[in-house]
Formats: structure tokens, C-alpha cells, sequence
């Protein structure tokens, strides 16, 4: 009896049934929107699915998607993701978080996720505001900025995802952002594709409490200056007529030249996803605007060990020494003691 081959899902299949109530224009919608784009094309029946979230205007994501999801707690979305995805490997996992969520409350969980390397996708959309509680300032607000909650400007030094996750020997490490939609899509494929936690910033604009947030590198006019597109094997190149690029100066510090007058593309850095040694991911997390233009794409995508795997071997090999073992007996074992 010849087996019915299963219906090609579209991205109209991944879209559930709710209203969507993020406020007209928002980042998010991009990002939502490309997210079920590419869906399909990964070959996971929605069933096999799962969204995860904390809290926050980005934590409204499980509740669009046609998927199992969890709506979790503040900060503790990598938490829940672990428990789902370690019960059952054969899951596609994926992390819905905001630099409020995922970085401050959520900062230990989400360091340790990362260092762990789950076999789980994390998207952390990055505003630099406090979206959902209507515009405090967050751990990746710049120094300075006034907000309701900093009104003569914070003082605190922001957090920069990207060294962050690296810093934590991230295996996937990414950044693009809602607007540049097919660069999004494809690093969204990368992501889903990768075996190990892959961690992506996705900057994305808050237009009611933080306008303009990413302006310097959304802005047709000045982008192609204010950015780096990383091109695994390729020199480091940018500029609206790619006559600038990034080299390494004699104190082994990034610095941009200008290509021409005997410097050579040559001479530029070459661009090494697959590095064991993650020095040069983590020098392009440092490179900020103004006095560089902002790394997109692949920063690190290298192979280490998951998680999951670990926990299930070693549960394997406990079962063969042990015996399968019942819930009494765990509950008797160890230290126990009666009271009288």
C-alpha cells in the first residue's frame, strides 16, 4: 500500500488564528513574517515545532505561529526551552526574547543556555527601550539616553549581545535586523539549519518609545557606510562604492582604510566563521558605530558537543548499569531519613 506523501506547508500554514497586537509599524512584524517564510522550507511538520518566550512585546511570539508554544515567565524562556528540549531532542526548539527579557532578568539563563550549546534557536529582538512597560531604558540602551525611568540619562554601561554570546563560546553567534528582509530570511535559514544553540540579535525598531533606534544602519542614504556584511573567506569590505575596508593595524586593533593608494583588498581581514578560536568573533562583537560600521551576518559557526546529547548518554549508561530503575526507588535513594 503506496504511503500519501504529506502536503507542502506554506508560510500561510504557520499562521495562527490570533490577532496580532503589536502597534502598526513595529519591528516585529518583520520578523514574525520572515520567521514563517521560512518555515516551510525546513521540512518540520508544525507538530515537531515549539516557540518559547518570556515576557515582553517579542514574547507575544508563540501565540502567531501555528506551532506548540510556551508563553513562559520573565527571563526564564532558555530555562523552559531546556526542559522541552532535553525531554524530547527530536523537537525543533525556538526562543523568542527582547534585550529587556533576555538580558536583564534573563541574563544568567541565557549565558548559560548558550554555554551549554542545546541544540535550540535563540532570536532576541534588540530595541534598546523597554517596549511593553512603556519605555524605560534596558541593558542595551546606549549611555545617556533619557528615558521615563533615566530621565537625566543613564549611567550605565550597555550590554552588547553579540560579545556576550560569544564570551559564553556561543557556537552560532548572528546579527541582522527587520528591515533588511532577505538577509534576515537567510540568517534565519543558517540558524535553523545549525546543530547547537544558534544565537541571533535582530535589531529592530520601536517606533512609539524608541524611534530610530538603528537609524545609522537602516537609513538608505548612509547604511551602506555604517555596515559590515561577513562573507565566510572573503575580505572585509563595505562602503556604497566598496572602496573601504577593515585590516588589522600594527597593535593587532581593527582600524578602517581606505582601498586604493597601495593598500589591497589583500591586506584586509578575511572574514573566518569556522575559527575554533573565537578572538576574531568576539573583536567584530567591539566594532560599533560610530567609529565602525556594524557587523551583519555570521559572526561564529563552529561544531561542539550538544547538551542533549550528553544528558541522554549518560542516562543510557546509568540504564545499563543500573537497571531502569522505578520512581520509588529514586525517592528512597540517597540520604533519606524517617521522621518519628
Amino acid at each position: 500500500m503506496a504511503i500519501e506523501a504529506l502536503p507542502q506547508l506554506t508560510p500561510k500554514d504557520f499562521a495562527s488564528d490570533q490577532d496580532i497586537r503589536w502597534c502598526p509599524g513595529c519591528g516585529d512584524y518583520s520578523i514574525l513574517a520572515q520567521t514563517k517564510k521560512i518555515m516551510p522550507d525546513l521540512g518540520i511538520p508544525r507538530e515537531k515545532i515549539v516557540f518559547v518566550s518570556g515576557i515582553g512585546c517579542s514574547s507575544r511570539f508563540p501565540y502567531y505561529m501555528s506551532t506548540y508554544g510556551f508563553h513562559s515567565i520573565h527571563g526564564r524562556a532558555p530555562a523552559v526551552a531546556t526542559g522541552v528540549k532535553v525531554a524530547n531532542p527530536e523537537l525543533s526548539v525556538w526562543v523568542a526574547t527582547g534585550d529587556g527579557d533576555g538580558l536583564s532578568i534573563g541574563g544568567n539563563h541565557l549565558v548559560h543556555v548558550i554555554r551549554r550549546n542545546l541544540d535550540i534557536k535563540i532570536l532576541l529582538f534588540n530595541n534598546r527601550i523597554y517596549g511593553l512597560t512603556k519605555g524605560q531604558y534596558s541593558p542595551t540602551s546606549e549611555l545617556g539616553k533619557k528615558t521615563k525611568s533615566t530621565p537625566m540619562g543613564s549611567v550605565d554601561n550597555p550590554l552588547h549581545p553579540l560579545s556576550i554570546a560569544i564570551g559564553a563560546e556561543g557556537s552560532f553567534v548572528a546579527r541582522s535586523m527587520d528591515v533588511n528582509v532577505k538577509h534576515l530570511g537567510e540568517i534565519l535559514t543558517r540558524a535553523a539549519h545549525h546543530k547547537g544553540t544558534a544565537f541571533i540579535e535582530i535589531y529592530q525598531n520601536c517606533n512609539v518609545f524608541n524611534d530610530g533606534a538603528w537609524e545609522h544602519v537602516s537609513n538608505r542614504e548612509t547604511k551602506d557606510d555604517t555596515t559590515l556584511f561577513l562573507e565566510h573567506g572573503k575580505p572585509m569590505i563595505f562602503g556604497k562604492n566598496r572602496d573601504k575596508g577593515i585590516r588589522l593595524n600594527g597593535k593587532m586593533e581593527p582600524e578602517v582604510v581606505q582601498l586604493g593608494n597601495g593598500i589591497k583588498e589583500d591586506d584586509l581581514l578575511f572574514h573566518d566563521e569556522k575559527a575554533a578560536e573565537p578572538s576574531l568573533a568576539f573583536m567584530l562583537s567591539r566594532m560599533r558605530y560610530p567609529e565602525f560600521p556594524e557587523p551583519m551576518g555570521v559572526l561564529r559557526a563552529v561544531d561542539a558537543p550538544l547538551f542533549e546529547k550528553g544528558v541522554h548518554d549518560q542516562m543510557k549508561a546509568a540504564e545499563a548499569k543500573n537497571g531502569r530503575g522505578t520512581l520509588e526507588q529514586l525517592l528512597n535513594s540517597g540520604d533519606t531519613w524517617v521522621v518519628q
